[in-house]
């Protein structure tokens, strides 16, 4: 998402983006993103800086650490960016901080819930689905 710094006016500007996942390299072994991220953003210029207003939105999909299911969460964020003007400055990139913003919301461990019971050791069962006859539960 670029913006032509000159194009802001004093009342701000609205603007509204579907980025494509992969255009940010927001996946990992964990964490896919299957939709893409839609951006709003408001932006207003004081003085020499912009300032950014955005709410990143997304469907995550994510392997659970404990019970391994796949399993899916509204990824939902407000931020708020500044950008520095001089008069070099003709065009300013949201995409890193978006990108940026995005991954530092990513779990380090992600649970399908917080309870989840995960695996049995023994015969690898899902204990959210019930106990094994192992006897190891």
């Amino acid at each position: 998402m670029n913006i032509i710094a000159n194009q802001v006016s004093a009342e701000g500007l609205y603007l509204e983006e579907k980025i494509n996942p992969a255009e940010l390299d927001l996946e990992t072994d964990l964490i896919k993103l299957r939709s893409d991220l839609l951006v709003k953003a408001q932006v207003y210029r004081i003085t020499n800086a912009l300032t950014v207003k955005l709410n990143i939105s997304t469907l995550i999909y994510a392997d659970c650490s404990r019970c391994l299911e796949n399993f899916e969460w509204k990824f939902n964020k407000d931020v708020q960016l500044s950008f520095p003007l001089d008069s070099s400055t003709a065009v300013i990139d949201f995409d890193p901080g978006i990108r940026e913003e995005v991954i530092l919301d990513y779990p380090i461990k992600p649970l399908c819930k917080v309870d989840c019971k995960g695996l049995c050791v023994k015969c690898g069962k899902n204990k959210n689905e019930g106990g094994c006859h192992c006897g190891s539960t």
